[in-house]
């Protein structure tokens, strides 16, 4: 039988401030690494946690033009750098982790995955499955990838998920639900209200509902997210989106009962083949 697998994660707004160059914010990161080591302690389900890079990796990001791919050698440098900078972030993330009691193990997108054409082309999930086998708490993020035709690409964690969901399965392992924690309670209506569920009646005004990130950011902020939990939607993963900024916020969403969303969520829920 498969083992079901909760995906979380920590967005880099929420972690950092974006609006100024590697600026973390040390107490949500560790308000958050303790509220993960507390479900994870309470629950059967496997958990795996990502992250996005935040004011760290998307400033060296877009300084370097990396989401564009490499056409100037003066990109090279720029590799390399925003491969340094999302991993500081990522230390800092796993070191809260530990002080908090977990066990994380760091998996990196720039070490286990190559793209082609900006898409996922070959991955290596093994060590993350192993990672899971050994009761450890697998850390991934947004990170650099090598490209096989545009010379490099980024990575968001919702991509990196999406890879995760489409592979897990290989090791015996089925993600079923999806927590996105930003800073705000789920997408916002145009009254600053809550839009509780997301389905085939109103999602092309939730789509244009969902902006881009706010400060400096190369994937695309809510509105990708959103893209990507209907993707997952119609493979039968319910995302909850999900407000980071609220204590608490992982322990009452785990033991709400589905499909009813918290208030402070909005929940993007289909069955396979439902193309939402």
């Amino acid at each position: 039988a498969m083992r079901e697998v909760l995906l979380i994660k920590l967005g880099g707004s929420l972690l950092t401030d974006k609006s100024r160059a590697e600026t973390a914010r040390p107490e949500t990161i560790r308000r958050l690494a303790r509220e993960i080591r507390e479900l994870t302690g309470a629950r059967e389900e496997a958990v795996i946690v990502g992250h996005g890079s935040g004011s760290f990796g998307h400033v060296a990001a877009r300084r370097f033009r990396i989401a564009e791919g490499l056409s100037s050698p003066d990109q090279v440098a720029g590799i390399s750098l925003t491969q340094e900078r999302a991993a500081e972030l990522h230390r800092r993330v796993l070191e809260e982790l530990r002080s908090a009691g977990a066990a994380p193990f760091s998996i990196a997108p720039s070490s286990a995955f190559v793209a082609a054409d900006g898409l996922p082309a070959a991955t290596h999930l093994e060590p993350l499955a192993l990672a899971l086998d050994a009761g450890l708490l697998p850390v991934i993020y947004g990170d650099v990838v090598l490209d096989r035709e545009r010379g490099c690409t980024i990575f968001s964690t919702e991509t990196v998920f999406r890879v995760l969901v489409d592979g897990l399965g290989a090791f015996g392992y089925g993600v079923r639900r999806v927590f996105w924690l930003g800073e705000t309670a789920g997408i916002l209506n145009a009254d600053g209200a809550t839009v509780e569920r997301v389905t085939r009646a109103n999602v092309d005004e939730v789509r244009r509902l969902a902006g881009g990130a706010a400060g400096t950011d190369v994937t695309g902020g809510m509105a990708h997210r959103l893209d990507v939990a209907l993707d997952l939607a119609g493979r039968g993963v319910s995302s909850w989106i999900l407000d980071g900024t609220r204590p608490g916020v992982l322990a009452g969403a785990a033991v709400t009962a589905e499909p009813g969303p918290p208030a402070f969520a909005t929940l993007v829920e289909a069955l396979p083949g439902d193309g939402a």
